[in-house]
């Protein structure tokens, strides 16, 4: 039986470098092309969603923010039963399901895959609303995405050069490029909260 693979990038662009795992999904599209036991997917913050894509899936790779406790920009691999425990830099709300219990959920029902690989980058900053990834951060993408190929590769999952074709991947309108030029400047939207509900300095 042929085995297939879930390429899965999590996180929250409007987080500055919370937005990680989705940028290095959205790289990898622009340059590689898998064969059909190959899906590429912008998970966002779909959390328990992403369920029926990891029942589909014999090996799993995951492109995340995560919070090593490490210097900013540090890229760090993690595998097999040790990824869950790693998982995510920060929930975003408290109702948001975190990547960990999507996990878990799939071992529960007895249909995670076998193989997992965690390709986790340290965030520099989290707390920038409507913020991009940091730079530091952004230049470890093209490494981050290598990894995962090499890692596939030696399963026997092998790209070629030129973009995927998809409907799992982001909207045009939030890319990476679209994402970083439209944002206004930081007088212009304040990124902090409402300015109407902020204290008045007496």
């Amino acid at each position: 039986m042929t085995q297939t693979a879930l390429i899965l990038g999590i996180g929250n662009v409007l987080w500055a470098d919370e937005g990680f795992g989705v940028r290095c999904v959205e790289h990898l599209a622009d340059r590689l092309a898998y064969g059909d036991d190959v899906t590429v997917l912008d998970g966002g913050t779909q959390g328990l969603y992403l369920l029926p894509f990891l029942e589909e899936a014999d090996v799993l790779v995951v492109f995340d923010a995560v919070d090593y406790g490490m210097p900013p920009g540090t890229v760090k691999v993690v595998e097999g039963d040790a990824v869950p425990r790693f998982m995510g830099a920060r929930k975003m709300s408290l109702h948001q399901t975190g990547f960990q219990d999507v996990i878990a959920t799939a071992q529960l029902m007895g249909y995670c895959p076998e193989a997992l690989l965690l390709v986790g980058c340290q965030p520099e900053e989290l707390e920038d609303y409507g913020g991009g990834l940091r730079a530091i951060v952004a230049a470890r993408i093209p490494e981050a995405v290598q990894i995962a190929r090499d890692w596939l590769a030696a399963r026997g999952f092998r790209a070629i050069d030129g973009p995927t074709v998809s409907d799992t991947l982001a909207d045009a309108s939030i890319r990476h490029a679209a994402y970083e030029d439209g944002r206004p400047s930081e007088d212009d939207a304040c990124r902090t909260g409402d300015p109407r509900f902020f204290p008045v300095a007496g």
